[in-house]
């Protein structure tokens, strides 16, 4: 790894390192923060830097913990709640959207909950139903929360950051399969707003809507689609699903007058189905094809191997569907479409679930 590049856990860890420096009053805690592995990483040497003070584990009870993290923030103390499943988060519900999420409207802007909410998500290992939900759409309906989503690590870096000393509560999701990538190790920037989705990869075809792991499988389909087909792909990465940045997708598709919403939940009440609502709502956009979207079924996540492989939206479900919507014919041979590794795990490093 080059001098100038991290990875996805290191840049986690170098974000919580550096707002624990600037606020001398942020505290960390959650299940697993100090335990061997200390959450992929994520948490690596901050008991040791600021004591057992601010940096904690806690008996398991998720309502709780939350309810704690909204008393020290009307209280003055910002801090970093961790689950490492976004699943064991569900038991905080009541906390979340009945006080955090409210606070700031109920008390006339005079009042505000500044805690950041760490879920972690992923697939595999035959985890199924109960440990493997991407349940963003929940967040996105709830007024007064803000839901980040990075896939670089340098985003996650500076939107932690930014999510940290956000005034009001962030609901900051990671994907596990996305903790051992390697990119650029950036400087942060001027702490800023959470705003803006990127184009990460420029198109004039169709434009593709993706975040977090589908923004990586939709770079290699566009790599694909380019070399055999000259179809180009404009990619934009959401980061921040909440406040949308919808100007930045409506722009695009201006051009390519071709959409594709990569969701990765449901489509049943999806994100996506909201974003091609708001595209279709504006002027001056005249489609080539209707908008689509390439989601999970609607069914629970399956624990099987065999169920997991045809649930999940890999690279060539992104290249076949673009396919049938531009009307051509698959040339492809197996090997361009073959998945080059396990397909139950993100890589050879990964040795377990936790």
């Amino acid at each position: 790894m080059k001098n100038n590049q991290i990875r996805y856990f290191q840049a986690i860890n170098e974000a919580l390192d550096f707002s624990m420096k600037k606020d001398k009053k942020l505290i960390c805690y959650g299940l697993g923060v100090t335990d061997p592995k200390r959450i992929f990483g994520t948490t690596k040497k901050l008991l040791e830097k600021y004591g057992d003070k601010r940096v904690f584990d806690v008996p398991n009870s998720e309502n709780a913990n939350t309810g704690i993290s909204i008393g020290a923030a009307l209280g003055g103390v910002r801090s970093v709640v961790v689950h490492q499943r976004l699943d064991f988060f569900l038991l905080a519900m009541d906390q979340l959207i009945n006080s955090a999420s409210k606070w700031h409207y109920m008390f006339g802007s005079k009042r505000s909950v500044p805690i950041t909410i760490r879920l972690i998500i992923g697939r595999g290992w035959g985890q199924g139903p109960t440990h493997s939900q991407n349940l963003q759409a929940w967040f996105y309906h709830i007024p007064g929360l803000k839901i980040v989503v990075p896939t670089f690590p340098s985003d996650a870096k500076q939107l932690l950051i930014d999510s940290i000393f956000d005034p009001n509560p962030v609901i900051f999701i990671e994907n596990r399969w996305l903790h051992n990538t390697i990119g650029k190790n950036k400087k942060v920037e001027k702490i800023g707003k959470l705003f803006g989705s990127q184009i990460i990869k420029k198109g004039k075809h169709i434009t593709i809507l993706s975040m977090a792991q589908l923004s990586i499988e939709a770079i290699k389909a566009a790599e694909i689609l380019f070399k055999h087909y000259k179809i180009e792909c404009e990619i934009i990465d959401l980061r921040i699903i909440k406040p949308l940045d919808i100007n930045t997708i409506i722009n695009s598709v201006k051009k390519t007058k071709n959409l594709l919403c990569l969701e990765n939940s449901y489509e049943d009440g999806s994100i996506s189905t909201d974003i091609i609502y708001k595209v279709l709502s504006s002027k001056k956009i005249s489609f080539r094809n209707k908008p689509q979207i390439l989601a999970m079924p609607n069914v629970p996540v399956p624990t099987t191997y065999i169920a997991s492989k045809l649930f999940y939206t890999r690279f060539d479900d992104i290249v076949l569907k673009i396919l049938r919507m531009f009307k051509k014919k698959n040339a492809l041979a197996k090997k361009d479409l073959e998945i080059k590794k396990p397909f139950d795990i993100p890589g050879t490093w990964f040795k377990g679930p936790f």
